[in-house]
């Protein structure tokens, strides 16, 4: 049965303040549930329906508290609940400032949607990325939209918020920086390395200045056919998708 506490303890994960001052995080949805308890994520509580607990409590080792349809309804952030909602422990990654030198790493430069954000980490685990390194105005990965939109890739994908400038500027002369520009070089005929930093930049402005200043690879993807009036940009969960996939395809 859902309590007031409960209640309320669910309502104040909305807001980013309690997320970071309690080191928790919400998310709904039997496949993104069902993925962060099996990356090893720990429930802080789990809520379901009986019929969601009838089909899946054999999967899971946890306490699971029993809810009506309607009460579900009430808590779910979702217009069509799944049945299944659980509170989790945010995990603590240590940041490894030396991955780019060794493997292909993401770098987001103040991407502002949390749509965005969460099907970039989902690209990344597609892609075997394993490290996304975030500026500070990036959108915070907890917020639910963006749960939601990483399909469990977060307990797969590590995402640091850092000095995002700083890093770069400490790495330029040990690794491969990346970024997309109108007037980069064309991505299915420049030399790709298989390590290195991928910096994506947001929605409107793109790469900032601060980081831009130390990419030495620009990268353009063209558009087809050469030369035929289209839209102007590409949006950067797609931009992303791209870049990794002709890596990958490198590699």
């Amino acid at each position: 049965m859902l309590s007031k506490a409960l209640l309320k303890r669910i309502s104040s994960l909305e807001n980013k303040k309690q997320r970071k001052e309690s080191g928790l995080f919400v998310a709904e949805g039997g496949k993104t549930v069902l993925d962060l308890i099996a990356s090893g994520l720990k429930v802080d509580r789990l809520i379901a329906t009986n019929e969601w607990i009838e089909e899946h409590s054999p999967l899971v080792d946890v306490e699971i508290t029993a809810v009506s349809h309607e009460e579900m309804k009430r808590i779910s952030l979702q217009q069509a609940p799944q049945g299944v909602m659980a509170i989790f422990h945010q995990p603590q990654h240590k940041v490894d400032f030396s991955a780019p030198e060794n493997e292909l790493c993401l770098a987001l430069d103040n991407v502002q949607d949390p749509g965005n954000l969460g099907t970039i980490i989902r690209i990344a685990d597609w892609f075997g990325i394993e490290n996304i390194y975030c500026s500070v105005g990036t959108a915070d990965i907890y917020n639910p939209k963006t749960v939601q939109a990483t399909m469990g890739a977060i307990g797969r994908v590590k995402v640091h918020y850092i000095d995002l400038p700083a890093f770069i500027e400490s790495i330029k002369d040990k690794a491969p920086l990346y970024g997309t520009f109108l007037d980069g070089d064309d991505i299915y005929k420049k030399e790709l390395k298989s390590n290195g930093l991928i910096i994506m930049g947001n929605e409107g402005n793109g790469i900032s200045k601060e980081c831009g200043k130390h990419i030495t690879e620009r990268l353009f993807i063209p558009n087809y056919p050469k030369g035929r009036e289209t839209s102007e940009s590409l949006n950067v969960s797609v931009a992303t998708a791209i870049i990794c996939s002709e890596f990958r395809r490198r590699s």
